[in-house]
């Protein structure tokens, strides 16, 4: 018997169910791989948060000395100045502090020209609360500037361990314009040259507690409740003198 082959008609029928299936399975998949990047950007989250009881536990209960945004030797090179750095010993290993969803953003990479995640730039994917943590002055630096201040953070100073934010990631979803339209709340999403936000992830980022706990963050409120000094002041919280108008413009 003679073989019958596929008309053109059948052929683009197939075609098109193809596109069709993969139209619906790409999103599927998409979601799929930004959960697993999250789990692991919690999971990093989490064993920094016992690293720094660890480190607390080692120290007199002395948070520690806080830095910030150093580029000044290089991240993870001799004489570099970072919180990561002081608490390598008990994480023992550089790549907790680079989240999977650090996808750099667009000042990064002009202040450490070729960096394309915070990781490489300054040696953390996640911010260090400035509040919680012990400065001290002509040491503690942030963006290779020194403080001039000295304040000292202990456990027995924090009045609300539990609901304190120590640590969180760099990026939200909510710091974009679509939500901070002005950038006056978060102070990322602005305009060049002083534009911070790159979207890392959709729908969260995780979020550090002084007690050592982490969570994932998934909204503005949630974020703005949490407390980000030893006092217990809510991030959103309003501060005049700060910049931001709130306590996360003091302390974050």
């Amino acid at each position: 018997m003679r073989k019958q082959a596929f008309t053109l008609i059948e052929l683009l029928v197939v075609i098109a169910i193809i596109a069709i299936l993969a139209a619906m399975l790409f999103p599927v998949y998409a979601q799929a791989k930004e959960s697993a990047r999250s789990t692991q950007d919690l999971s990093n989250a989490r064993q920094i948060g016992l690293a720094v009881r660890m480190y607390v536990a080692d120290h007199d209960d002395t948070m520690p000395i806080f830095y910030a945004y150093n580029s000044q030797p290089p991240a993870w090179q001799p004489g570099h100045k970072g919180v990561e750095v002081g608490l390598l010993p008990y994480t023992k290993s550089q790549e907790i502090f680079r989240s999977p969803l650090d996808n750099g953003g667009p000042y990064t990479a002009q202040d450490v020209p070729g960096a394309t995640t915070y990781w490489a730039a300054y040696g953390s994917s996640y911010r260090f609360t400035q509040c919680m943590y012990t400065v001290v002055a002509g040491e503690s630096t942030g963006n290779n500037q020194p403080y001039d201040f000295t304040r000292v953070v202990t456990d027995s100073g924090v009045e609300f361990p539990t609901e304190t934010r120590i640590m969180r990631l760099e990026m939200f979803p909510f710091f974009s314009r679509a939500v901070d339209t002005d950038c006056a709340r978060y102070g990322y999403d602005c305009e060049p040259p002083y534009n911070y936000y790159r979207q890392w992830g959709s729908r969260a980022g995780s979020m550090i507690f002084f007690d050592g706990h982490a969570k994932n963050i998934s909204s503005a409120g949630a974020f703005d409740q949490s407390r980000v000094n030893p006092e217990g002041r809510r991030s959103g919280e309003e501060n005049p003198d700060s910049w931001s108008g709130t306590w996360y413009g003091a302390c974050d």
